[in-house]
Protein backbone atom coordinates (compact mmCIF):
# COMPACT_ATOMS: atom_id res chain seq x y z
CA UNK A 1 0.00 0.00 0.00
CA UNK A 2 1.13 3.56 -1.11
CA UNK A 3 1.13 5.51 2.05
CA UNK A 4 1.39 9.20 -0.21
CA UNK A 5 4.38 10.22 2.49
CA UNK A 6 7.14 9.92 0.62
CA UNK A 7 9.37 13.22 0.63
CA UNK A 8 7.03 14.47 3.55
CA UNK A 9 8.69 15.99 6.90
CA UNK A 10 7.52 14.59 10.34
CA UNK A 11 8.56 15.31 14.11
CA UNK A 12 8.60 12.13 16.24
CA UNK A 13 9.22 12.20 19.56
CA UNK A 14 10.59 9.59 22.28
CA UNK A 15 13.03 8.44 18.94
CA UNK A 16 15.86 7.18 20.35
CA UNK A 17 14.06 3.72 21.70
CA UNK A 18 10.93 2.19 21.82
CA UNK A 19 7.49 3.03 19.45
CA UNK A 20 9.36 6.42 18.90
CA UNK A 21 12.57 5.07 17.20
CA UNK A 22 10.05 2.36 15.54
CA UNK A 23 8.29 4.63 13.85
CA UNK A 24 10.58 7.04 13.11
CA UNK A 25 12.59 3.82 10.53
CA UNK A 26 9.10 2.50 9.38
CA UNK A 27 8.37 6.26 8.28
CA UNK A 28 11.67 6.65 6.81
CA UNK A 29 11.22 2.96 5.04
CA UNK A 30 7.97 4.88 2.88
CA UNK A 31 10.30 7.61 1.96
CA UNK A 32 9.54 10.65 4.47
CA UNK A 33 12.20 12.47 6.51
CA UNK A 34 12.23 12.66 10.02
CA UNK A 35 12.93 15.32 12.76
CA UNK A 36 13.62 12.72 15.49
CA UNK A 37 13.75 14.35 19.06
CA UNK A 38 14.80 12.56 22.07
CA UNK A 39 16.90 13.07 25.22
CA UNK A 40 20.04 10.94 24.21
CA UNK A 41 22.07 12.23 21.25
CA UNK A 42 24.11 9.15 21.31
CA UNK A 43 20.44 7.06 20.50
CA UNK A 44 20.00 9.64 17.92
CA UNK A 45 23.49 9.26 16.38
CA UNK A 46 22.84 5.54 16.24
CA UNK A 47 19.58 5.55 14.96
CA UNK A 48 20.83 8.55 11.53
CA UNK A 49 23.17 6.04 11.10
CA UNK A 50 20.50 3.27 10.07
CA UNK A 51 18.69 6.13 8.19
CA UNK A 52 21.03 8.34 6.54
CA UNK A 53 20.29 11.28 5.36
CA UNK A 54 16.83 11.24 6.21
CA UNK A 55 17.12 11.59 9.87
CA UNK A 56 17.71 14.75 12.18
CA UNK A 57 18.83 14.53 14.95
CA UNK A 58 17.49 17.25 17.86
CA UNK A 59 18.87 16.54 21.53
CA UNK A 60 16.30 17.71 24.02
CA UNK A 61 13.77 17.09 26.92
CA UNK A 62 10.13 18.04 25.34
CA UNK A 63 8.86 18.23 28.87
CA UNK A 64 11.26 21.43 28.88
CA UNK A 65 9.62 24.50 28.16
CA UNK A 66 12.32 26.03 25.98
CA UNK A 67 12.26 23.07 24.01
CA UNK A 68 9.22 24.22 21.48
CA UNK A 69 11.60 27.13 19.98
CA UNK A 70 14.49 24.67 19.40
CA UNK A 71 11.62 22.63 17.85
CA UNK A 72 9.91 25.65 15.39
CA UNK A 73 13.50 26.53 14.39
CA UNK A 74 14.54 22.87 13.33
CA UNK A 75 11.38 23.00 11.21
CA UNK A 76 12.00 26.59 9.64
CA UNK A 77 9.71 26.91 7.00
CA UNK A 78 9.24 23.81 5.21
CA UNK A 79 5.65 22.22 5.51
CA UNK A 80 5.36 19.88 9.03
CA UNK A 81 2.94 17.04 7.92
CA UNK A 82 2.71 15.03 10.74
CA UNK A 83 3.72 14.35 14.29
CA UNK A 84 4.33 11.86 16.66
CA UNK A 85 3.48 12.83 20.27
CA UNK A 86 5.09 10.74 22.30
CA UNK A 87 7.66 10.56 25.48
CA UNK A 88 8.42 8.61 28.83
CA UNK A 89 5.71 7.99 31.52
CA UNK A 90 6.05 8.49 35.03
CA UNK A 91 7.29 5.83 37.80
CA UNK A 92 5.09 3.01 39.02
CA UNK A 93 3.54 3.57 42.22
CA UNK A 94 0.40 2.97 44.03
CA UNK A 95 -2.24 5.89 45.20
CA UNK A 96 -0.63 5.86 48.79
CA UNK A 97 2.56 5.35 48.03
CA UNK A 98 2.39 9.14 45.56
CA UNK A 99 3.56 12.80 47.19
CA UNK A 100 1.97 15.73 45.53
CA UNK A 101 5.47 16.36 44.05
CA UNK A 102 4.79 13.16 41.80
CA UNK A 103 1.65 14.44 40.73
CA UNK A 104 3.25 17.67 39.62
CA UNK A 105 5.93 16.06 38.29
CA UNK A 106 3.29 13.70 35.97
CA UNK A 107 1.25 16.96 34.91
CA UNK A 108 4.39 18.28 33.63
CA UNK A 109 5.89 14.77 31.98
CA UNK A 110 2.71 13.45 30.77
CA UNK A 111 0.26 16.52 30.17
CA UNK A 112 1.71 20.15 30.14
CA UNK A 113 4.00 19.65 27.44
CA UNK A 114 1.64 18.45 24.80
CA UNK A 115 -0.68 20.90 25.31
CA UNK A 116 2.40 23.76 24.88
CA UNK A 117 3.31 21.76 21.80
CA UNK A 118 0.27 21.26 20.16
CA UNK A 119 -0.63 24.58 20.62
CA UNK A 120 2.77 25.59 18.31
CA UNK A 121 2.14 22.86 15.25
CA UNK A 122 -1.44 23.13 14.93
CA UNK A 123 -1.26 26.71 13.68
CA UNK A 124 1.67 25.95 11.12
CA UNK A 125 -0.95 22.89 10.28
CA UNK A 126 -3.61 25.56 10.09
CA UNK A 127 -1.91 27.68 7.10
CA UNK A 128 -0.86 24.50 5.09
CA UNK A 129 -4.64 23.07 5.45
CA UNK A 130 -3.34 19.79 6.45
CA UNK A 131 -1.79 17.73 9.11
CA UNK A 132 -1.43 14.51 11.21
CA UNK A 133 -0.94 14.45 14.84
CA UNK A 134 -0.71 10.84 16.68
CA UNK A 135 -0.24 10.62 20.53
CA UNK A 136 0.89 7.71 22.20
CA UNK A 137 -0.61 6.67 25.42
CA UNK A 138 -1.62 4.02 27.24
CA UNK A 139 -4.35 1.41 27.06
CA UNK A 140 -5.10 2.46 30.65
CA UNK A 141 -6.95 4.89 29.61
CA UNK A 142 -9.42 2.56 28.84
CA UNK A 143 -8.91 -0.36 31.62
CA UNK A 144 -6.64 1.26 34.53
CA UNK A 145 -3.53 -1.09 35.15
CA UNK A 146 -2.19 -1.56 38.80
CA UNK A 147 1.25 0.47 40.36
CA UNK A 148 0.62 2.92 37.28
CA UNK A 149 -1.78 5.40 38.97
CA UNK A 150 -0.17 8.50 37.57
CA UNK A 151 -0.25 7.13 34.16
CA UNK A 152 -3.73 6.33 34.47
CA UNK A 153 -4.93 9.82 35.76
CA UNK A 154 -2.57 12.40 33.33
CA UNK A 155 -3.24 10.17 30.51
CA UNK A 156 -6.93 10.26 30.58
CA UNK A 157 -6.46 14.53 30.86
CA UNK A 158 -4.59 13.88 27.31
CA UNK A 159 -7.65 12.14 25.60
CA UNK A 160 -10.06 14.97 26.99
CA UNK A 161 -7.31 17.32 25.12
CA UNK A 162 -6.90 15.48 22.01
CA UNK A 163 -10.80 14.70 21.54
CA UNK A 164 -11.60 18.34 22.17
CA UNK A 165 -9.49 19.63 19.80
CA UNK A 166 -10.11 17.17 17.16
CA UNK A 167 -13.72 18.73 17.46
CA UNK A 168 -12.75 22.55 17.07
CA UNK A 169 -10.79 21.80 13.98
CA UNK A 170 -11.94 18.77 12.28
CA UNK A 171 -12.65 20.76 9.03
CA UNK A 172 -9.41 22.16 8.97
CA UNK A 173 -7.87 19.16 7.02
CA UNK A 174 -5.43 18.10 10.23
CA UNK A 175 -6.76 15.04 12.06
CA UNK A 176 -5.51 14.12 16.17
CA UNK A 177 -5.73 10.30 17.33
CA UNK A 178 -4.51 8.41 20.18
CA UNK A 179 -3.04 4.65 20.16
CA UNK A 180 -3.22 3.45 22.81
CA UNK A 181 -0.33 0.13 23.76
CA UNK A 182 -0.75 -2.44 26.01
CA UNK A 183 1.88 -4.31 27.02
CA UNK A 184 4.75 -4.05 24.07
CA UNK A 185 8.62 -5.37 24.55
CA UNK A 186 9.89 -1.87 24.79
CA UNK A 187 12.27 -0.44 27.63
CA UNK A 188 9.48 1.08 29.18
CA UNK A 189 7.65 -2.04 30.00
CA UNK A 190 10.46 -3.20 32.43
CA UNK A 191 9.36 -0.54 35.26
CA UNK A 192 6.27 -2.33 35.64
CA UNK A 193 7.55 -6.00 35.92
CA UNK A 194 10.41 -4.37 38.62
CA UNK A 195 7.55 -3.01 41.11
CA UNK A 196 5.66 -6.18 40.82
CA UNK A 197 8.50 -7.87 41.59
CA UNK A 198 9.05 -5.43 44.48
CA UNK A 199 5.66 -5.74 45.75
CA UNK A 200 5.28 -9.79 46.16
CA UNK A 201 8.73 -11.03 46.06
CA UNK A 202 8.77 -12.90 42.71
CA UNK A 203 11.35 -12.20 40.12
CA UNK A 204 11.37 -9.93 37.50
CA UNK A 205 11.43 -12.34 34.84
CA UNK A 206 8.82 -14.33 36.92
CA UNK A 207 6.61 -11.33 36.96
CA UNK A 208 7.04 -10.78 32.97
CA UNK A 209 6.23 -14.62 32.57
CA UNK A 210 3.18 -14.08 34.34
CA UNK A 211 2.01 -10.84 32.52
CA UNK A 212 2.37 -12.33 29.77
CA UNK A 213 0.51 -15.52 30.40
CA UNK A 214 -2.27 -12.86 31.01
CA UNK A 215 -2.10 -11.63 27.55
CA UNK A 216 -5.49 -13.06 25.58
CA UNK A 217 -3.14 -13.33 22.72
CA UNK A 218 -0.58 -14.32 24.70
CA UNK A 219 2.48 -12.56 23.55
CA UNK A 220 3.79 -8.98 24.11
CA UNK A 221 3.32 -6.53 21.23
CA UNK A 222 6.40 -5.84 18.73
CA UNK A 223 7.14 -2.50 18.42
CA UNK A 224 7.96 -3.03 14.71
CA UNK A 225 4.19 -4.04 14.10
CA UNK A 226 3.02 -1.05 16.17
CA UNK A 227 4.57 1.50 14.07
CA UNK A 228 3.01 0.32 10.56
CA UNK A 229 -0.39 1.73 12.26
CA UNK A 230 1.33 3.94 13.05
CA UNK A 231 2.27 5.30 9.80
CA UNK A 232 -0.87 4.73 8.21
CA UNK A 233 -2.84 7.17 10.58
CA UNK A 234 0.19 9.54 9.93
CA UNK A 235 -0.78 9.29 6.22
CA UNK A 236 -3.47 11.20 4.13
CA UNK A 237 -5.24 7.54 3.73
CA UNK A 238 -6.38 8.10 7.94
CA UNK A 239 -8.16 11.45 6.41
CA UNK A 240 -11.61 10.14 8.15
CA UNK A 241 -10.45 8.93 11.31
CA UNK A 242 -9.78 11.65 13.74
CA UNK A 243 -10.62 12.29 17.54
CA UNK A 244 -10.02 8.05 17.86
CA UNK A 245 -8.23 6.35 20.91
CA UNK A 246 -7.08 2.82 19.42
CA UNK A 247 -6.20 -0.20 21.62
CA UNK A 248 -2.91 -1.84 20.56
CA UNK A 249 -2.88 -4.32 23.34
CA UNK A 250 -3.60 -8.30 22.70
CA UNK A 251 -6.97 -8.03 23.91
CA UNK A 252 -6.38 -6.71 27.27
CA UNK A 253 -9.02 -4.50 27.34
CA UNK A 254 -12.52 -6.43 28.12
CA UNK A 255 -14.58 -3.57 27.26
CA UNK A 256 -16.81 -3.93 24.23
CA UNK A 257 -15.19 -0.70 23.15
CA UNK A 258 -12.34 -1.57 23.79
Amino acid sequence: MDTGIHQQLFLVGGAGSGFGKAIALALVAEGASVIAVARSADKLAELQKQAPGKIEPLALDLTEPESMGQILQQIGQRKLQGVLVNAGGPPAKTVLETTLEDWDNAYRQILRWKVALTQKLVPLMQSNGYGRLLFIESSSVKQPLENLVLSNSMRLAVVGFVKTLSQEIARSGITLNILAPGSHDTPAIERIYQKKASQTGISAAVAREQGIHAIPVGALGNADDFASLAVWLLSPAARYITGQTISVDGGMVKGVFG
